[in-house]
């Protein structure tokens, strides 16, 4: 396989220029059929929770999806059409004090949970005791000059870790 087809599988960016965007690309994701954990970096305001909850939306969630800023992890559980469960949970560590706080919660849990998805906001704040994610994504804002309104978008950069690559997730099908 050439290096530019495993470059393809392996990263991926996209510009979301609107908020159907965002749905869209959270609908992918939600068909890759993720487990383990996915780390969401970006600025406050760049886009983690939105693209989260159109996530979890596209996994099959039906209620509110609450941010976890001051809960630290909100769990879900969704029904999948072959009658098994996703564990899902949903963690924003910004307010994280100490990566330690996070064995006092059971964190560990939630990540060898079986067939679970572990979305972590700001997991730069635990790298040091958190295990490497499948995916790291980056969300930037940015203005853009080609268009006579400056709308804001965004650049979305997926990289897959080697746990990824072993998985054998394919970014290379992701498109806006």
């Amino acid at each position: 396989m050439s290096s530019n087809t495993e470059a393809a599988k392996n990263t991926k960016t996209l510009t979301l220029r609107t908020e159907d965007d965002t749905q869209r690309l959270a609908a992918q994701l939600a068909s890759l059929s993720l487990s383990g954990s996915v780390w969401l970096a970006g600025d406050l305001g760049a886009g983690k929770t939105t693209l989260t909850r159109y996530w979890l939306q596209a996994l099959g969630h039906a209620g509110a999806v609450k941010s976890p800023t001051y809960t630290l992890v909100e769990p879900y559980t969704i029904a999948q059409s072959d009658g098994s469960i996703k564990p899902v949970y949903h963690a924003d560590l910004y307010r994280l004090q100490d990566p330690e706080e996070l064995s006092f919660i059971g964190f560990d849990e939630y990540l060898d949970e079986p067939n679970a998805l572990v979305i972590i906001e700001w997991a730069s704040r635990a790298d040091s005791y958190l295990p490497p994610p499948s995916v790291f994504i980056d969300i930037t804002q940015a203005t853009s000059d080609d268009c006579d309104n400056d709308t804001e978008h965004r650049h979305v950069e997926l990289r897959l870790s080697k746990i990824g690559q072993a998985q054998g997730i394919d970014l290379s099908a992701l498109h806006i």
